[in-house]
């Protein structure tokens, strides 16, 4: 309808760096609401839509196309058009467009309070057969006194995702999580404590009785579990990236806790993503260098670059091509150049020289790496083991727990960012990402337990990889909910779906890794600090 009815005096809004990001580009609209006066059938325009523009229109109602504007910062919305499905054909289908528009504004003093907007359901233009059509499209304005307060104008909007049938699903869903997390954490501390507790008396036992004796179990391979793992500066790039994607969540948390986001603050999200992964570049830098220094590593420059690529360049390239999509297709999610020069600005003044200078101080720290035992010369050959103890058949066994945590919570999520959902209950969302927290790092270490009981004591690698295995199912719920909960279609839909969910998916592994390795590392200093080895 307004593209059919464009004013003359095209005014386009000044967008913040977040609102571009999320693709709104806002026009002015043809509809006039000065305050406090009503208006009745106002002629927006007269304009006959030739066959093209019917069948435009037609395809447009049929998949459900809808308008949204904004009133002094409130969101309004409502569709074009209607489909009348009397037959049961789909070729007896018809198809009207709205044509006059009412809204009903409440003001309390001099400030607008509320907007509603609604859709005459006798004024409708017949678009089923593919004809010429004579249109006048109107508008109604209606203004009426409301006592709520300013201050409570945002409420309606907060409150759609937190009406008592939804918060039953999300109580249901932490309550899910709760016990998954007591039984997984009790079950695996009452085994931990029981095993270990043995392996202790056993191993002291051992001691006494025969010095000769041979060692078995994860005592045995003491003289290796400390051996620095290989990829040493891959390794430390990838802690360096989570620790930074770990520390971005919690302050995005903050934020949405303090009230920051609160409904249809439009692009504060984003905004508020490209600010703090920005400024927390430095702690990346500090992690992954310290951390390779402490293995030994000689080249930090290497490994720094390698860091601030790490997550930055399988995203920098997912943007290049979506971003060209998007162009292709002349969609507003495309960005203009002027925001592109912006954020390589920020790359490259701001988050390079956090990184680097994080880079120095991480290599000026002189941390050791505190190994309770001595390391041995030589390697020992790990035992030939079954199928299921290696590294993909354990990932998925340490990926499904903490999933099974959070998914009925992830719906949700995925309603609102790729839906229309609004999510505000944020509290809600910040208790299961502590959960999923505290069963990937107890999954990570029962794991890590039982692949050095078995003589493994290639763990390094394997702990991250068994954290960061969530991600992984988390981009196998996106298969699911794109072909079963979505109406998704077209190339580019398909693509800036799966292209963007990768991305996060990979921030996930990164960041779950850090905290299963972080647990792991943990847990193996304590056990072998507890035992006497040669």
């Amino acid at each position: 309808m307004i593209c059919d009815c464009l004013p003359g005096d095209l005014k386009e809004k000044k967008e913040a760096l977040g609102e571009v990001l999320n693709g709104d580009r806002l026009v002015s609209a043809p509809y006039k609401l000065e305050f406090q006066r009503d208006k009745e059938l106002v002629s927006v325009c007269d304009r006959k839509l030739s066959k093209q523009d019917v069948a435009r229109f037609r395809s447009a109602v049929r998949k459900d196309y809808y308008f949204q504007m904004y009133y002094d910062d409130l969101p309004i919305w409502g569709f074009i058009g209607k489909v009348d499905k009397e037959g049961k054909d789909p070729s007896d289908y018809r198809y009207f467009l709205y044509k006059h528009i009412h809204f009903d504004v409440f003001y309390n003093k001099d400030r607008v309070i509320e907007i509603n907007v609604r859709t005459d359901p006798n004024a409708l233009v017949d678009l089923t057969e593919d004809a010429e059509v004579q249109a006048e499209f109107l508008y109604t304005v209606k203004w009426k006194e409301t006592n709520t307060p300013f201050e409570k104008r945002m409420d309606k909007y907060s409150q759609s995702s937190s009406l008592p049938h939804h918060l039953e699903i999300h109580w249901f869903s932490i309550i899910n999580s709760c016990v998954t997390v007591l039984l997984l954490t009790g079950f695996l501390a009452t085994i931990l404590m029981r095993v270990l507790k043995n392996d202790f008396v056993k191993y002291a036992h051992d001691e006494e009785s025969a010095e000769d004796q041979e060692e078995t179990g994860w005592k045995y391979i003491h003289g290796d579990v400390f051996r620095f793992p290989k990829f040493k500066s891959l390794f430390a790039a990838a802690l360096g990236s989570g620790t930074q994607l770990f520390t971005l969540t919690v302050f995005i948390f903050i934020l949405a806790l303090v009230g920051v986001f609160y409904p249809y603050n439009r692009g504060a999200l984003f905004t508020a993503l490209v600010v703090i992964y920005a400024l927390t570049s430095g702690i990346a830098g500090y992690t992954a260098t310290s951390f390779y220094c402490q293995l030994e590593g000689t080249n930090w420059v290497r490994n720094l670059l390698l860091t601030g690529c790490l997550f930055c360049g399988p995203l920098f390239l997912t943007f290049c091509f979506l971003n060209t999509v998007a162009i292709a297709y002349k969609a507003t999610a495309a960005l203009p150049f002027g925001t592109i020069v912006v954020i390589v600005l920020i790359w490259s003044l701001v988050t390079s020289p956090l990184l680097v200078l994080g880079g120095i101080a991480g290599k000026n720290s002189k941390a050791e790496f505190q190994a309770p035992v001595r390391t041995t010369k030589y390697p020992r050959e790990i035992p030939p083991l079954p199928w299921y103890r290696g590294t993909i058949p354990q990932m998925a066994m340490a990926g499904f727990l903490p999933f099974s945590a959070i998914y009925i919570e992830l719906y949700y999520i995925f309603a609102s960012v790729w839906g229309h959902r609004i999510y505000t209950i944020y509290s809600i969302l910040f208790i299961v990402f502590i959960i999923l927290l505290i069963v990937t790092a107890f999954i990570t270490v029962a794991l890590t337990y039982f692949q050095l009981a078995a003589e493994d004591h290639e763990w390094w690698w394997r702990s991250f990889l068994c954290g960061g295995s969530t991600g992984l199912f988390i981009y196998a719920y996106c298969l699911y909910y794109y072909y079963a909960r979505s109406d998704m279609s077209g190339f580019m839909q398909t693509s800036f779906f799966f292209g963007y969910m990768a991305c996060i998916c990979y921030g996930f592994f990164l960041m779950l890794g850090t905290v299963g390795f972080r647990a792991a590392l943990l847990f193996v200093r304590h056990i072998y600090r507890s035992i006497k080895c040669e």
